[in-house]
């Protein structure tokens, strides 16, 4: 396990855990994004099974999206096991063991005007404790125009967990449908009364990361522009008190069917990164 030469100060891990989000500037280091861009050119001429590209209804632009994809590529993999990102969450959490729990792509293309709707990830995930986050960065400059990723800042806190929705009309993919879960509530509507939330966001350059709490609600614009991509792509980490949870409402490609709710994330699917 590789070693972040970026070291979280207390004064970020405490917005992290009061806020649910903050960026990071100047985490990833260039080699890191050249070989980011490569694989996300690969994956969009050869996508891996979890595929769920679509073309808006419009006719304008093109999402192509895809997860679990460190499975099939040595520079995704690279990047969740080797690029010192686990370090960067295990120094969040201040836990004895990080694991991987999967990676995620978002490619907007120019023209690309679709919302990314507003929701909170962990319904979606076999995964309960307070100890999962998301990393998210992009080879490319990121802003309001391109689809900057938006946050209800202390939302994590709410305890609320809302139901599991497909994102983006004609997407494909053998990950989309969710079972309906009688725990959750319908996602509340924040951009029909935005002034009601506390909402924050921030510009990316090419080496900054977002970093956010499982919980946090969150959602993105569309890309704007006529000339420039935003391709996001995601890492997800647990930490110590992280536990196996397939309730209804959950994502099938994430579910091992290895394990049994409440046993730990280890194993093929979840790999032990830090940590015994």
């Amino acid at each position: 396990m590789a070693k972040a030469s970026y070291q979280i100060s207390d004064g970020e891990r405490e917005t992290y855990n009061r806020d649910g989000a903050l960026v990071l500037r100047n985490v990833i280091d260039t080699s890191w994004l050249h070989r980011l861009s490569a694989a996300i050119e690969r994956d969009i001429a050869a996508p891996g099974p979890y595929f769920h590209g679509y073309v808006p209804e419009d006719g304008k632009g093109r999402f192509h999206g895809n997860l679990k994809i460190w499975q099939n590529d040595p520079d995704f993999r690279a990047l969740c096991l080797e690029s010192g990102l686990a370090d960067i969450a295990q120094q969040l959490f201040r836990s004895s063991k990080v694991n991987l729990l999967y990676d995620q792509l978002f490619v907007k293309e120019p023209g690309t005007v679709n919302r990314t709707r507003w929701h909170n990830d962990q319904p979606y995930w076999p995964v309960t404790g307070y100890q999962v986050v998301s990393f998210w960065f992009s080879p490319d400059p990121v802003n309001a125009e391109t689809g900057a990723l938006e946050f209800v800042r202390g939302s994590h806190k709410w305890d609320r967990w809302f139901q599991p929705e497909n994102f983006g009309a004609g997407a494909k993919g053998k990950q989309l449908g969710y079972d309906l879960n009688p725990d959750y509530e319908k996602m509340v509507d924040v951009e029909a009364d935005r002034d009601a939330y506390d909402i924050v966001t921030w510009d990316l350059e090419p080496g900054d990361m977002y970093v956010f709490h499982a919980l946090t609600v969150h959602g993105a614009g569309g890309n704007q522009r006529t000339d420039l991509r935003r391709r996001g792509y995601t890492v997800r980490y647990t930490g110590d008190d992280a536990a196996y949870d397939e309730r209804p409402g959950t994502s099938k490609p994430l579910h091992d069917l290895s394990k049994r709710t409440g046993d730990a994330m280890d194993g093929e699917n979840f790999p032990v990164i830090i940590g015994a």
